[in-house]
């Protein structure tokens, strides 16, 4: 049985995006309920969850030994099941109770990376199965993303998105519901991040908090004057120099920055230009008038999409709300839609194409990628299970 059916994902109830950087939870008929940083910090010394989201996030680099700040999921993918239960199970437990309908948990829709492994898909089964869902059905992040960003993609025209990640960025074509070629690259937020610390480390001899690097970011947006929208000015930054152990402040081109991140980018750029090598001549054709489209927290990097058009020569969008695209896609399929929140004028036409699709697309989905559910039946408690606090238990 395909996992990720129009119909079965109809009969969801709650949408889990559980991202590197940001968990996010919507559940149907309430909206986003839950838009928190996937982070969790517990005392090693008693295994005791003292902090979660924003709060734990605070905590990270100045907390004392016996404190460890965790972040369980990596690249989309869960690392660590039992600390990504107890996270979702803190962030989702007091906001379920104030949806007043019973076993709101019963049937969840999760995001899961293209090149997802089965090992990775039951981590994410077994993460939602353990705090109270019975069933898990799973969608693939680009197609998810692309249904959140508007995209076309029930109709036979090719649609690029580019799913940029804190620590990955997925490079996917679409058409006809279904992935036609799609990457993974090693981009993202924290790519960008690690990549100007370890420039400024070997070249300036500064270690720099975190807080100093989010300034240098305005650096990638390339080279020309301020009017163009381009920042050319010199960056002061403060941090630790690496022999002294002292406070030290040096003042940086931009230029050093942009040069610092040409490796990763160029292992984007690769990867897109192998995507379109493996699709059809006729949707190349259709890319080239439709351009891409970028989606995730990482898609408002400064300068990407201008570097990305630069080099590709290919239009470059940037969806609305790109860090909300994947669980608004999923939100939109729950809905038995193809696209999000159609306006008033086009509902007629929205719904004849949701139609339309669940009738072509019964049985076997595209959106399936010829994967099978995993978890337990329907009619079944899970395992594993641990009730959400306050939720009737399977």
């Amino acid at each position: 049985m395909s996992c990720s059916s129009l119909e079965a994902l109809t009969r969801c109830s709650v949408a889990v995006d559980l991202g590197a950087a940001r968990t996010r939870v919507y559940a149907k008929g309430t909206g986003l309920i839950v838009d928190q940083p996937s982070v969790v910090a517990v005392n090693t010394s008693s295994g005791a969850l003292i902090a979660v989201g924003d709060a734990a996030e605070r905590m990270d680099g100045r907390t004392p030994q016996h404190i460890r700040v965790v972040r369980p999921v990596a690249g989309g993918t869960v690392r660590d099941i039992d600390m990504a239960r107890r996270m979702v199970r803190s962030l989702i437990g007091e906001r379920l109770r104030r949806v007043r309908r019973r076993r709101v948990m019963a049937h969840a829709a999760a995001t899961i990376p293209h090149d997802a492994d089965p090992l990775a898909c039951r981590a994410a089964v077994e993460t939602l199965t353990g705090v109270g869902a019975r069933r898990v059905e799973l969608v693939e992040a680009p197609i998810a993303a692309a249904i959140g960003a508007g995209l076309p993609v029930a109709q036979p025209e090719a649609a690029m998105v580019l799913v940029c990640g804190t620590t990955t960025t997925q490079v996917a074509v679409v058409s006809v519901g279904a992935i036609v070629a799609a990457g993974t690259v090693g981009l993202g937020g924290d790519t960008i991040h690690h990549a100007v610390v370890q420039y400024l480390r070997n070249r300036h001899e500064l270690l720099l908090p975190s807080q100093e690097v989010r300034p240098l970011h305005l650096a990638l947006l390339g080279s020309g004057g301020v009017g163009n929208g381009v920042y050319t000015g010199l960056i002061e930054v403060q941090g630790r120099d690496v022999v002294s152990g002292l406070a030290r402040t040096v003042t940086i081109d931009p230029e050093e920055v942009r040069s610092a991140i040409q490796t990763p980018l160029t292992g984007l750029l690769d990867t897109i230009r192998a995507v379109l090598h493996r699709c059809p001549p006729d949707l190349v054709a259709d890319l080239a008038d439709r351009g891409m489209v970028l989606t995730g927290g990482s898609a408002v990097l400064p300068g990407l999409a201008d570097q990305l058009r630069e080099h590709t020569g290919m239009g470059v969008q940037l969806a609305q709300e790109p860090e909300l695209t994947s669980v608004n896609g999923l939100a939109a399929l729950m809905a038995g839609r193809l696209a999000p929140s159609p306006a008033a004028d086009e509902a007629a036409q929205g719904a004849a194409t949701a139609g339309a699709a669940r009738d072509a697309l019964s049985g076997h989905h595209p959106l399936s990628g010829d994967r099978e559910v995993i978890g337990a039946p329907e009619s079944g408690a899970a395992a594993d299970a641990v009730p959400v606090p306050g939720q009737e238990a399977g």
